[in-house]
């Protein structure tokens, strides 16, 4: 088990230390994993001030939710394999008054998860800055572990991405670069081990519903995600089944989004849906009958509910996913068919 401070700090040297590779190449069975983003500590009261940059100085709500959350997590049985957090830990962004502070109660709930379930951090732009610096993307890395790494568990290869270089590295290119070259060397690894399933997780998603749809605020630039796509479709001979993990958009079914590179998983359902279970009960809100029957569909051995952190805007549910505890499918969030 590792020590409080350490759950941390397991992503280093561009791996996850929780897991051994050499135990993990191989194919054992199905399992799952908790997926979250963007609990954000801080944004509902912006939100609700009318105030993103300056009126985050409360962030009760958000502790009660992620407290739920860890205790939801922690009530799995059998355990999940981690819990990943896909950006936006915090709502301040750098060099404001609260961050500080919100990073010390984000740990001090997630503190809590059970020490046989590591935590797996992404870095969103809250965390780094719209525009990163060398500077941000250190300080992150002292509070969370590094920005981009890959690892092993079951078989499946997984690979954290650092979306912000993505975004806009013009005050770091040579870290962008760095991360390119070191995604080219990963999915060469993927090759050799003949990967057959490939998970990608980062803040920002290449595209919502279509990979050639119009760029916007909650997707990157047409030209960049083609490239990583085009990088992933040439992964290997071996034709992993590539699958990409985003946080970020908050409202509807893109919270924790899974797509593959080539379409939305959910392509049949409007971004308005919600359904929501803090107290334990099944709840249904603001969503369309359309959307709720597409993702039973895709997930019929699952639960929606609210395990994530803050809600955006503050009256509407995020959307994950949830095993019924008495009977757990062989993935949350994604599938790994053997």
């Amino acid at each position: 088990m590792a020590a409080a401070g350490d759950a941390f700090l397991r992503a280093r040297g561009r791996a996850l230390t929780a897991f051994r590779p050499v135990d993990e190449y191989q194919w054992k069975g199905p399992f799952y994993f908790i997926q979250g983003a963007d609990p954000q500590f801080g944004l509902m009261k912006a939100w609700a001030v009318g105030d993103t940059n300056n009126g985050d100085d409360e962030w009760g709500e958000e502790i009660k939710l992620a407290e739920q959350a860890v205790q939801a997590v922690n009530k799995l049985n059998p355990k999940p394999k981690f819990f990943v957090l896909c950006g936006d830990l915090i709502h301040g962004m750098p060099g404001t008054p609260w961050r500080k502070d919100q990073e010390q109660d984000l740990k001090n709930v997630l503190k809590n998860t059970d020490q046989d379930i590591p935590l797996v951090f992404v870095s969103g732009n809250h965390d780094i800055g719209n525009t990163p610096t060398r500077e941000t993307i250190d300080n992150y890395c002292k509070n969370w572990g590094d920005d981009y790494f890959s690892f092993w568990v079951g078989g499946v290869f997984f690979i954290v991405l650092n979306s912000q270089l993505y975004f806009d590295s013009s005050k770091c290119p040579e870290l962008k670069q760095a991360q390119d070259v070191w995604l080219n060397e990963q999915l060469a690894v993927a090759e050799k081990h003949k990967c057959k399933h490939m998970i990608v997780f980062q803040h920002i998603p290449l595209f919502l519903r279509k990979p050639d749809e119009d760029h916007n605020y909650f997707n990157l630039e047409k030209s960049v995600r083609q490239e990583i796509m085009e990088k992933f479709h040439k992964a290997g001979p071996s034709s992993p089944e590539s699958l990409l993990a985003e946080g970020r958009c908050h409202t509807g079914v893109s919270q924790g989004t899974f797509h593959t590179l080539g379409e939305s998983v959910y392509p049949e359902a409007e971004p308005e849906v919600g359904l929501a279970s803090n107290d334990g009960r099944k709840e249904e809100r603001m969503g369309s009958q359309q959307s709720k029957r597409a993702l039973r569909k895709k997930f019929p051995d699952s639960v929606l509910c609210q395990p994530a952190c803050c809600t955006f805007p503050p009256s509407f549910p995020i959307v994950s996913l949830v095993p019924i505890p008495t009977n757990p499918p062989k993935m949350m969030c994604c599938l790994v068919p053997s």
